[in-house]
């Protein structure tokens, strides 16, 4: 059944590889991210839609699933994956990169909650799915802000799917070491070599895409609650 995707963080990394996997399966998305251009050429070369997004407003966001809901008629599943990773070690105290972290993983994920979930709860239909990530379930040095923010993505989704109304879906993908752009955005020297190490082995963004459409793709009666994907090594 073709279905209403909104996915964010869609300009590159999970985010791309999911919009491509979804559109090549018949559904319709509607991609969101701050990276107009990018998205823009994404958006067209596989038939999507698409809007400038800022997942830290919740004005912003609920444009953002009003403009999918006039276009296409309705919401059926909100991807929310947008984050952000500069890692640090908390005695270097850059707040600043905390506060951001927060804004973006946390604050963004329920931005997206608050935008989607009355108009699912009313249909009595939807699926929600939160990207969180393998550090949602361990910590390691410079990673305690980002690990701190992505268990609460597990909690939030956990939460959510236990309070869900009937026909309403929540699904928490956890990727490990994933090919994408989010270290690039750590300024920390030490915490940068250490992701250097940390990502020689890493599985495709597509790889987690096809998680996601899995838990799509299941029949509505089914929710697939939680996956897990990282490298076999």
């Amino acid at each position: 059944m073709k279905k209403v995707v909104l996915i964010t963080g869609a300009s590159s990394g999970i985010g791309a590889a999911t919009a491509r996997a979804l559109a090549g399966a018949g559904h319709q998305v509607v991609l969101g991210a701050r990276r107009v251009d990018r998205l823009r050429e994404l958006a067209e070369s596989i038939g999507g839609d698409h809007r400038a997004l800022d997942v830290t407003s919740l004005s912003d966001f609920q444009s953002f699933v009003d403009y999918a809901a006039e276009r296409h008629g309705r919401v059926d599943v909100l991807v929310n994956n947008a984050g952000v990773m500069p890692l640090s070690r908390l005695d270097e105290g850059r707040v600043e990169e905390w506060n951001r972290m927060l804004d973006v993983n946390v604050r963004g994920v329920l931005n997206g909650i608050a935008a989607t979930l009355p108009g699912m709860k009313e249909r009595r239909s939807g699926h929600i799915i939160n990207v969180a990530s393998i550090g949602a379930h361990e910590v390691s040095p410079a990673a305690a802000v980002y690990c701190g923010t992505k268990f609460a993505v597990w909690a939030i989704s956990e939460g959510l799917r236990q309070e869900a109304t009937e026909g309403v879906r929540v699904s928490t993908i956890s990727p490990g070491v994933t090919e994408s752009e989010l270290a690039d955005s750590i300024t920390s020297p030490e915490a940068r070599e250490a992701m250097r190490e940390y990502r020689k082995i890493a599985i495709p963004a597509s790889a987690v895409a096809s998680a996601i459409a899995f838990a799509i793709d299941q029949p509505s009666e089914v929710d697939v609650s939680e996956i897990v994907v990282r490298p076999a090594a």
